[in-house]
């Protein structure tokens, strides 16, 4: 698999922690969005770190065609 599923028509925003790190799910398979499960193993997608620099609110891609992974760019809408 090199195509990833696509998780959801939405992103997924996430109270983020400052010095936490992220592993986005860039397969689409996880059960666990928008973070990765380790469900990606029996394919050739691997999962995007995010090292939050403050604490906020992000949105984290969910329909995983982002320009800028692993935030949205509003790719969902095209």
């Amino acid at each position: 698999m090199t195509t990833p599923v696509r998780a959801s028509d939405k992103p997924y925003r996430v109270e983020v922690e400052k010095g936490k790190a992220y592993y986005w799910c860039a397969c689409g398979k996880s059960s666990k969005q928008p973070f990765c499960d380790g469900s990606h193993k029996d394919t050739d997608i691997t999962p995007v770190k995010y090292e939050a620099q403050e604490a906020k609110t992000v949105s984290f891609c969910g329909c995983k065609a982002t320009k800028k992974q692993p935030l949205c760019d509003g790719s969902h809408k095209k």
